[in-house]
């Protein structure tokens, strides 16, 4: 199963003028979108940067895997909450 994660630059900004931690990496497959402060890939991977066709959500850099992939979340400052893709 692909998977796909980019970095989503409006939560970096809405970050940055509220304050917040949001998590700003988002991991995306057929089956469901996740948001993670922390990203593992457990094997290969490859970034693609397609700038004349971006994803739908408008990114145009990412990282395509078939590997399995564990998200971390941030729930308190060193406090982290994990889920397998």
């Amino acid at each position: 199963m692909k998977t796909i994660i980019h970095v989503n630059q409006h939560i970096i900004k809405r970050n940055k003028k509220s304050g917040t931690n949001e998590p700003v990496l988002t991991v995306k497959n057929y089956k469901s979108n996740r948001y993670a402060h922390t990203v593992d890939i457990s094997g290969p991977s490859r970034i693609v940067y397609s700038p004349d066709k971006p994803l739908s959500c408008g990114a145009h850099c990412w990282i395509e895997t078939e590997s399995k992939v564990l998200t971390w979340k941030r729930v308190e400052p060193n406090e982290f909450t994990s889920n397998i893709l």
